[in-house]
């Protein structure tokens, strides 16, 4: 079992239908415009994509409610692995939501969908509200729980690098 207070994991949602959700919130200290780029952009989105130890070597995306995209995640010396989906809203700078699912997934996939909403604070912060789900397994949402959080501390100190003078 992964010892998610290490990572310092926002916790487990169950919704009302008894799925297996994730829910994050951060503040980031960019714009709205500035994180929604970052979360959009190929060059962009590889700088802090994937949990600690992953590369991003390659992401294409066909950004409009209907186009697919593709990530490319490298874990350090292993070979490549492929995220694909498809995006379903995009609403710049404030919402966006995506399938997710894994290209050979494990036999405890299955595919989720990914909303990311954001809010703006005072024009110079952004608040950004995570979901994923539903989760076929709680070993699956540990997974995931784990690399978004180590990913989104990675945004969050890209994001507070760029505000830095």
């Amino acid at each position: 079992m992964v010892d998610l207070d290490a990572f310092g994991a926002e916790g487990f949602v169950m919704t009302h239908e008894g799925g297996l959700r994730l829910h994050m919130q951060r503040v980031l200290t960019a714009p709205c415009s500035v994180v929604f780029r970052a979360l959009t952009q190929p060059e962009e989105l590889a700088k802090w994509w994937g949990p600690d130890g992953f590369t991003t070597p390659s992401v294409g995306s066909d950004l409009r409610p209907g186009g697919g995209y593709r990530i490319a995640m490298q874990p350090q010396g292993g070979d490549p692995f492929y995220l694909v989906g498809e995006f379903l809203e995009v609403d710049p700078p404030e919402r966006l939501s995506y399938t997710f699912r894994w290209q050979d997934p494990d036999p405890e996939d299955r595919e989720t969908v990914v909303t990311l909403s954001l809010r703006d604070i005072d024009g110079t912060s952004a608040e950004l509200v995570f979901t994923q789900g539903d989760f076929a397994t709680e070993r699956r949402q540990a997974l995931h729980e784990e690399g978004w959080t180590q990913a989104l501390n990675k945004l969050e100190e890209l994001m507070s690098s760029a505000a830095s003078p």
